[in-house]
């Protein structure tokens, strides 16, 4: 395997964690619009991303295989609680 498939490879495995890292902070505006941020949007999406990627890797490792949807679930479930958090969901 050369270099430009690893890197397809890497790209391709992160995907999903940037296409959700990127959508959820742009979605969630209207829904918590009284809310108080913690971070500016872009740095929503930087820690969205990173602990996107870190689910993944956590469900690469606990199902020792990538693309199943107990994967993609613990993704969707990680990257909304963190969003959840940066957008300070308690204080409703």
């Amino acid at each position: 395997m050369n270099l430009q498939d690893i890197l397809f490879h890497l790209f391709n495995f992160a995907a999903p964690a940037f296409a959700l890292a990127l959508l959820l902070p742009l979605l969630a505006r209207p829904f918590f619009r009284k809310q108080v941020w913690l971070l500016p949007w872009w740095g929503q999406v930087l820690v969205n991303f990173v602990v996107g990627v870190l689910a993944l890797l956590a469900s690469l490792w606990w199902l020792e295989r990538d693309g199943k949807m107990l994967a993609y679930a613990m993704l969707v479930l990680a990257v909304a609680s963190t969003q959840w958090l940066l957008a300070r969901g308690w204080r409703r």
